[in-house]
């Protein structure tokens, strides 16, 4: 009797190790009305950092200036990394550059320069090992809004559970 030897395939393993970080908090703040994919200039200890997940998003925005034209992220936060030296460390709080197309950056600047609207990075994850930066098209949202949300999730998980309980 031949023993069965199982095939491996030689294609590439998906690394799940790079975690998504997510901006939750700006989904209960803004109506998120689109988003657009962007790249981000990042350092070496910056690349490290948020692929260990050690980045804040929950103060982060971003600002797109036509005059000159300019993409820029402002109040994210990217940890230190530890094993990098001293000299090759980043300020965890700086501005980073955007990367996108000159229309997509005028598109953006002219949505931000209309009253109640704002730019929001919404996720920093990688995509075939280059980082990118979901922004997304936000506009506030009224106190009264924030309760009708908090009501529906309220309603939709007391449905669920009672769903659970008759099964």
């Amino acid at each position: 009797m031949q023993d069965t030897i199982p095939i491996l395939s030689m294609g590439k393993k998906k690394n799940n190790q790079n975690p998504a970080i997510e901006n939750r908090k700006v989904r209960h703040e803004y109506h998120i009305e689109d988003s657009i994919e962007v790249g981000i200039v990042l350092r070496g200890s910056e690349v490290k950092s948020l692929r260990n997940g050690q980045a804040s998003l929950a103060e982060g925005w971003v600002r797109a200036t036509e005059r000159p034209l300019a993409l820029q992220l402002h109040g994210v936060h990217i940890a230190e990394y530890n094993n990098a030296s001293p000299a090759h460390q980043h300020d965890p709080i700086r501005t980073r550059t955007l990367l996108a197309h000159k229309r997509e950056i005028k598109k953006l600047a002219t949505f931000s320069q209309s009253q109640g609207n704002t730019l929001v990075p919404l996720k920093i994850y990688f995509q075939n090992n280059k980082a990118k930066v979901l922004v997304g098209f936000a506009s506030g949202k009224r106190k009264s809004d924030k309760r009708q949300d908090l009501a529906k999730r309220a309603a939709q998980r007391e449905m669920d559970r009672a769903m659970k309980r008759r099964m």
